[in-house]
């Protein structure tokens, strides 16, 4: 599988940026697909997850409200909708996609087999 991520940018504080993650190849209702990002001098940060087949989904506790992560199974694409953007939102957003994982472990970044290439997400104040 292989993960294209795309969308990011500049926007202004309060503002929504709306990223893309392709995926190339076959792929499986047990799936679980996400978007972690990574601010310079941190470490890398789960976002928000969805399994493929059930559309279940799971957030950072800082994006409940504001993020929305969805799939579209016709196109092989998942979708992070960020609304009310914040400073503290900048980072290099990346999309990654897992063979299978628990509800204990869709955070982690080992979880994930595969990993797309990243896309700057820089909000201003």
């Amino acid at each position: 599988v292989q993960l294209q991520a795309s969308g990011g940018g500049l926007v202004q504080a309060g503002g929504s940026l709306s990223l893309s993650c392709a995926a190339s190849g076959r792929t499986l209702p047990s799936y679980v697909m996400a978007w972690f990002r990574q601010a310079p001098g941190k470490e890398r940060e789960f976002v928000a997850a969805v399994r493929w087949g059930s559309g279940v989904t799971y957030y950072l506790d800082s994006a409940k409200g504001r993020f929305t992560i969805s799939r579209d199974s016709a196109k092989n694409t998942v979708y992070l909708q960020m609304n009310s953007l914040k400073p503290e939102d900048t980072a290099v957003y990346y999309c990654a996609a897992a063979l299978a994982g628990s509800t204990s472990t869709v955070r982690r970044t080992s979880t994930y087999d595969y990993w797309g290439q990243g896309t700057l997400v820089t909000v201003s104040s």
